[in-house]
């Protein structure tokens, strides 16, 4: 399989130092801008609209040695984004903040011909008040978010995580850099914790009921975006076992990329995290409490209710059966058997983005009422 260049929608990277990660981001954004414009000027093209202007664009690009970035445009999005006089390609990953800017949402979009879709967006941006904030990188539009002082607000990458390192290495005396992922769409880092204060709590409890483990560490993770799709938040989590499978806590410190949101806020945010990591642990911890009758049930239950696909589900519920049986245990066995889905996902050499979100999805099952899905009969979906 041909290896994807970073210009791709498809692009995707893994790393297992610090340093490469953080020299990686701030190349990407030396090479990325944003860049305001009326929203009522923005023009939307489609590549394969048939016309002689269009095809000049193209053919511009092309003679200009980007042949590449446009064809992997033409596998994908189709579309090109005209601002002040100038076409540039459109990135998958754009295309939920065009929708969002253009005040439009639903399935039948993305069943349109291109052309359509185009006119669509033209007649919708049209009639938007505001401005528009453009992302640039790579040759391509990533992202078109509201640029009105009350809508997005930039927070760069390289700062975020460089603060982040800096913030652990000098508070924590054991702590290492465990991977991170980048795609267009996100980014993410882990660094695990080496201070078993963290955890101790939660070892007694699980020694209280019984409960095996091994080689528990302490993690935490940073995840954020340009284009959306998250924050810049920090999630505890813990590595488990030999292979290191991760167990997600729930509990994020959130930062929104929303009006008044800064590199500063973020900082403020680092000195909680000892407080946040224990408050997760909490309610991990709380899971213990709850007795289930009927866990496999109750796992394709849960899953469904926090988003986890069908596929992946029953999956984890055959696992989950193998291993322990369908007797009686409690929400945090069952809890377990769903953080199985992230490894899944990792060992099928899905994108940091997809696992990430799959990270959070899982993380809501704190929010259920477990109860409600502990039910007896034959699973159904």
């Amino acid at each position: 399989m041909k290896e994807a260049k970073v210009y791709a929608d498809n692009y995707g990277e893994t790393f297992t130092e610090e340093r490469s990660f953080l020299d990686f981001l701030t190349s990407r954004s030396n090479g990325a801008w944003w860049q305001k414009e009326t929203t009522q000027d923005i023009q939307f093209r489609a590549m394969d609209d048939g016309s002689a202007e269009t095809q000049e664009i193209i053919d511009e690009y092309e003679q200009n040695g980007l042949k590449d970035i446009m064809d992997d445009t033409f596998e994908n999005t189709r579309l090109l984004l005209q601002a002040q006089d100038k076409c540039y390609p459109v990135r998958t990953c754009a295309i939920k903040t065009i929708l969002d800017r253009a005040r439009i949402s639903g399935n039948a979009l993305s069943k349109v011909e291109k052309p359509v879709l185009a006119k669509i967006l033209n007649y919708c941006l049209g009639v938007t008040n505001g401005s528009a904030l453009l992302r640039f990188s790579e040759g391509k539009i990533s992202a078109v978010h509201g640029g009105d002082a009350s809508e997005y607000a930039i927070l760069e990458m390289p700062e975020l995580f460089g603060a982040m390192a800096e913030y652990l290495e000098s508070t924590f005396s054991g702590c290492h850099f465990a991977g991170a992922a980048y795609d267009h769409s996100i980014a993410t880092a882990v660094w695990e914790i080496e201070q078993d204060s963290l955890i101790q709590t939660y070892k007694e409890a699980l020694e209280a009921h019984d409960i095996p483990y091994s080689d528990l560490k302490p993690a935490l993770r940073l995840t954020t975006s340009d284009v959306g799709v998250s924050g810049a938040n920090i999630y505890p989590t813990l590595l488990s076992g030999g292979d290191e499978k991760i167990i997600t806590l729930g509990s994020p410190l959130k930062l929104e990329h929303k009006a008044g949101a800064t590199l500063e806020k973020f900082k403020s945010n680092l000195p909680m995290i000892y407080a946040q990591y224990t408050v997760a642990i909490g309610n991990l911890m709380n899971l213990l409490k709850i007795e289930i009758d009927h866990p496999v049930n109750c796992l394709l239950g849960v899953c469904k209710r926090i988003g986890v696909g069908k596929k992946l589900a029953f999956r984890a519920a055959e696992l989950f059966e193998a291993q322990n049986g369908d007797t009686p245990c409690t929400a945090h066995d069952v809890y377990y058997g769903i953080s199985e889905v992230i490894f899944m996902l990792q060992c099928e050499g899905a994108s940091g983005s997809r696992i990430a979100q799959m990270e959070e999805n899982v993380a809501r099952a704190f929010t259920v009422r477990w109860k409600d899905y502990d039910i007896p009969g034959e699973a159904k979906w």
